[in-house]
């Protein structure tokens, strides 16, 4: 099993170019990460390239066998991992945070290894007959976020591998040791050439891999402006995208609840990864007949949640990743605030302190079209909105042009469904919010994105269809 400075010496670079990393709680050092570049991208889509052939040439069953084992190392390695990704990431231990992503990278393995893809018979009538193969891309690229660096990028590379594919990653700029560590570790068990990392900026190594002849797919998870680039980028080469992008999801909570129920839900929701989740909550419409007692409760969930540093084993809320998102929900909370919105938690963070600690947030009594309802704050930073007209709330919820998540909270689970089949998002959770499911699709509508992740939906998009007619 290897440990945290163990880890560290395998991907710390000994020469080229690199780069400072720091701990976005305490500001220290961690280590140094390479930054590379275009010739480094061209070198790794060479050894994908040729890797490919012998990796799809394995049977189904090798290389399902080969995830189960990168599994395997990945639990091997998984507190020296979420170590890792506390101190460069930010999020703590525990709670829904380092180890759970960590622990989350080994089930995601696991499914796409285990999801059953046979092939489809799509005519046998005695006269003709016709089936459906799905057959790998080529070579994948796969550019992972910073909020979960580990776990998206599993996401991006587990089906991939799966289906015969090899695959290139490009982690974020902010989090490059957490993408480096995790690619270390599955490459221990992994064929020569058949995972690469190229840890480069996104303005050259990620426009280079987007627009490059030999990589089939481009997997990619991260804001709406940066995805509609990819889309023109990628347009000469007619490359195959999944991509995931800015949510700004909607909660509804309907008058039948039970306020001191749901607080901890709705909390989670919200707060999970401090905020910075594409599908958590970002806006929480409450029915006027319970909303002060939904505030309530809420409010008195929230401010017993602990937050400090990740690797303080109590802590389950942490900073914010990188200064910049800090400064965006810190914009967002003192303009709400402005216009006249009661910031009932929160609101105050010591902006001298060392640090991007930004506290629990809830601001209420806000106009449903202030800026930090319609806009992502991707923060710890919860705008609740009164409504008494149901028709209007769903209005409410539809009218921006994301749809990635949304849910419904009722203690009438049939009405709940009926509410939710009226809400445009790829998912709507009922009484719960942000759950995921490896084998349940997901992905988003609108310019939240398109293409599906996880189980048999998730194969199938990194592989081409063939039907072979007879």
């Amino acid at each position: 099993m290897q440990n945290y400075t163990d880890l560290i010496a395998t991907i710390t670079p000994a020469h080229g170019e690199k780069r400072d990393v720091f701990d976005p709680a305490t500001g220290e050092l961690i280590s140094q990460a390479p930054v590379q570049g275009v010739p480094d991208l061209e070198a790794a889509v060479t050894r994908a390239t040729s890797a490919q052939i012998s990796w799809a040439a394995l049977s189904d069953e090798k290389r399902r066998n080969y995830l189960h084992r990168a599994a395997d190392a990945v639990e091997e390695s998984a507190e020296a991992l979420a170590e890792l990704l506390s101190r460069e990431q930010g999020k703590p231990l525990n709670g829904p945070n380092a180890r759970f992503e960590v622990g989350a990278c080994a089930v995601w393995l696991r499914s796409a290894a285990d999801t059953e893809l046979p092939v489809e018979v799509l005519v046998d009538d005695g006269e003709s007959y016709a089936e459906m193969h799905y057959r790998p891309i080529g070579v994948v690229g796969a550019i992972a976020p910073w909020n979960w660096p580990m776990m998206i990028a599993i996401w991006q590379i587990a089906p991939s591998l799966r289906m015969g594919n090899t695959v290139i990653t490009k982690p974020a700029e902010t989090t490059t040791l957490s993408g480096l560590a995790l690619a270390s570790v599955l490459n221990q068990v992994l064929p020569e050439g058949v995972l690469s990392v190229v840890a480069g900026p996104g303005r050259t190594v990620g426009e280079a891999m987007v627009t490059h002849p030999a990589i089939g797919k481009i997997m990619f998870t991260g804001s709406t402006p940066v995805g509609k680039k990819i889309i023109a980028a990628s347009a000469n080469n007619v490359t195959r995208l999944t991509l995931e992008l800015g949510g700004n999801d909607a909660g509804i909570v309907l008058p039948d609840v039970n306020p001191k129920e749901i607080a901890e839900g709705l909390f989670w929701g919200a707060f999970i990864n401090t905020g910075q989740t594409c599908a958590a909550m970002k806006r929480l419409y409450v029915h006027d007949s319970v909303y002060d007692e939904v505030v309530a409760e809420l409010t008195a969930f929230a401010k017993n949640v602990p937050m400090g540093r990740g690797l303080e084993e109590q802590n389950v809320l942490g900073p914010l990743q990188n200064r910049a998102q800090y400064e965006i929900v810190d914009r967002l909370v003192e303009s709400a605030r402005a216009s006249g919105a009661r910031v009932v938690l929160g609101g105050d963070p010591n902006r001298e302190a060392v640090g991007n600690f930004y506290p629990a947030t809830l601001v209420t009594d806000i106009d449903p079209h202030n800026d930090l309802v319609v806009e992502e704050q991707f923060g710890p930073a919860l705008p609740i909105i009164r409504y008494t007209d149901l028709d209007e709330v769903i209005g409410l919820a539809n009218e921006l042009e994301v749809g990635l998540g949304a849910s419904v909270w009722s203690a009438n689970r049939e009405r709940a469904r009926e509410i939710a089949a009226r809400i445009h998002s790829g998912t709507v959770w009922i009484n719960a919010h942000g759950t995921l499911n490896p084998m349940v699709p997901f992905g988003g509508v609108k310019h939240s994105g398109y293409g599906r992740e996880f189980g048999v939906e998730g194969l199938k998009a990194v592989s081409e269809p063939q039907v072979i007619s007879m």
